[in-house]
């Protein structure tokens, strides 16, 4: 303990390792900081849609009260629907910031609405907001080489290192003890302000060891790498020089190229085009017969199939039937779809576990769910409360029954305590 005292005095005198660590720190602490300044500005958004959702929908309720149009009530009623962000989201905000967390969806169409925005644009997504995840990947092995790259081969330049192998305390036990100061000391500058954080955010106790070991984890294979290297016996200059290039390639150049090589091995169209496609089918019903309408509607929803046939007046029952056509017209795509997002998101997990810088930004996203997989899960809870809106709506266009403005109570909502 003597030992990795006296060795800590010595490395807190060097001027430019103290920099760094403040440094280091200080961009954490930033990171952090806008992180969780992002997660608060959408939770404040979130918690201000029910105001919002009140004014509108008193808005339609004194027009649809009138006509006691339950079609009227379903064209001109939107519905929101969120993405509560997850207590460690402030320090991988991954696809949040690239994807929607507020959808306000009517019962209509549901494609277009989704794809409008387009889940997932991995050309957004790279290489990422400034956040802990970023600082962590992209930043904390340039301080691992700032410290490290000159570890043994500073002290043969200065002509010590044949006296320190000669201590008692020397050699290898002398390179250990400063490589865990080291080490040591970037953890905590890394770790102390997240603990902090995850704390003030209520993250659990299992999450915060977890991505701490994460960190250290990935600190260590940069430290591997700088002693690897230090081994080569090279001026301090050149082995600076090659640990940046390493950093550039391990960390920017590769992940690129194998961002662009999955994405053309995995061709996925744009959400765009799913929207466009639906808004096409939907826009075709107008040159069709009514009939074939609902007769493709029927054999798909028999459950309505008693509803009164049309008569010569627009109905709104067959405006939704036509949008229902136009959003299972476009199924398959939107499947297919589905099923390359999920391929180029396990191919990049794949490539996480030979690229560690690929791996620990994923590891992240996926605890913090931030990740594909997240957003496909918000996705999925939209469409299950977008049947649950449609059925509600069904069953006064198809029924012929009046809507009135206590009727807008008993619409379903997304997220309990509603219906």
């Amino acid at each position: 303990m003597n030992l990795l005292r006296h060795e800590l005095r010595l490395l807190l005198r060097q001027r430019l390792t103290v920099i760094a660590l403040i440094l280091l720190a200080s961009l954490t602490a930033a990171a952090l900081a806008a992180g969780m300044a992002e997660v608060a500005r959408q939770r404040a958004a979130i918690a201000a849609i029910p105001a919002a959702q009140a004014e509108d929908i008193g808005a339609v309720a004194d027009d649809v009260d009138r006509t006691k149009d339950a079609g009227s009530a379903a064209y001109y009623s939107f519905h929101p629907t969120w993405d509560a962000p997850a207590p460690l989201a402030f320090a991988a905000l991954g696809m949040r910031d690239v994807s929607p967390y507020i959808l306000r969806v009517r019962a209509l169409g549901l494609e277009a609405q989704i794809h409008d925005g387009d889940i997932f644009n991995p050309e957004a997504a790279l290489p990422g907001r400034f956040d802990f995840a970023f600082v962590l990947v992209f930043l904390a092995p340039l301080f691992v080489i700032a410290l490290f790259h000159d570890l043994v081969s500073g002290e043969r330049e200065a002509g010590r290192q044949r006296m320190l192998d000669a201590l008692a305390h020397g050699g290898r036990r002398l390179w250990r003890r400063r490589t865990a100061l080291r080490l040591g000391l970037l953890w905590i500058a890394l770790c102390a302000p997240f603990v902090i954080a995850s704390v003030i955010e209520g993250v659990s106790a299992v999450a915060i060891l977890t991505v701490s070991v994460v960190a250290l984890g990935y600190l260590l294979f940069w430290v591997g790498l700088s002693a690897l290297i230090g081994r080569w016996r090279w001026s301090s200059v050149t082995n600076a020089a090659t640990l940046a290039a390493a950093w550039l390639v391990l960390v920017l150049i590769v992940p690129t190229l194998a961002n662009v090589a999955i994405n053309t091995a995995i061709p996925v169209d744009q959400g765009s085009e799913i929207a466009l496609a639906q808004r096409e089918a939907v826009n075709h019903a107008w040159d069709i017969p009514r009939e074939d309408t609902m007769r493709r509607f029927y054999a798909n929803y028999p459950e309505w199939s008693d509803s009164a046939p049309l008569g010569t007046a627009f109905h709104y029952k067959w405006y939704l039937a036509f949008h229902q056509n136009g959003d299972d017209s476009v199924a398959p795509r939107v499947r297919a779809y589905r099923q390359g997002l999920e391929a180029r998101d396990a191919a990049g997990r794949t490539l996480g576990w030979l690229l560690p810088s690929v791996g620990v930004q994923a590891l992240l996203m996926r605890l913090a769910d931030t990740d594909l997989t997240a957003q496909l899960a918000y996705q999925d809870r939209v469409r299950a409360f977008h049947r649950r809106l449609r059925q509600f709506y069904y069953g006064y266009l198809f029924r012929d029954r009046p809507f009135t403005r206590t009727d807008f109570d008993r619409a379903p909502c997304f997220a309990p305590p509603c219906r």
